[in-house]
């Protein structure tokens, strides 16, 4: 079960950037009903990502790197870049949901590339930190969440 979560919730994740291409799709072909139900999915999955992603840190613990010694600085850093462009890409994320169901395109076009891009970049550095911890090593030790970071 340890190793099962992060593979759903990597799944999940990797969906919901999926629905965000679409709808830039959709949007660029100025298909906005199209757009607003793709990326309402988009939310939904990054939701059922955000919920396995917390019910395996709160109830298993979160998994260090058991990649060699000379490497897992240079994941700490890459780490601390994914958690902080993952922040971004949520709040961001949130503030795309509520600009655009409340009609303010104004906004809503103006961040959306930004929101995207940040978003593409948080799911791509989220599969390669779970590739770093379960497929390329072997998984580290099982710990809390702020040792599991800074190692």
């Amino acid at each position: 079960m340890a190793e099962f979560l992060p593979f759903i919730s990597t799944v999940f994740i990797g969906l919901s950037a999926v629905f965000v291409a679409i709808g830039w799709y959709f949007i660029a072909k100025r298909n906005i009903e199209a757009h607003t139900k793709v990326m309402f999915w988009a939310a939904v999955l990054a939701v059922i990502f955000f919920a396995t992603y917390l019910a395996k840190t709160f109830f298993i613990g979160s998994t260090s790197f058991g990649g060699p010694d000379n490497v897992a600085f240079y994941y700490q850093i890459f780490l601390v870049f994914h958690i902080t462009m993952a922040t971004i890409a949520a709040v961001l994320g949130i503030i795309q949901l509520t600009t655009g169901y409340k009609n303010k395109l104004k906004s809503h076009r103006r961040l959306g590339p930004l929101t995207s891009i940040i978003w593409f970049i948080s799911a791509t550095t989220g599969i390669a930190v779970y590739l770093l911890l379960y497929v390329i090593y072997d998984p580290g030790e099982t710990t809390n969440l702020f040792r599991a970071i800074i190692g």
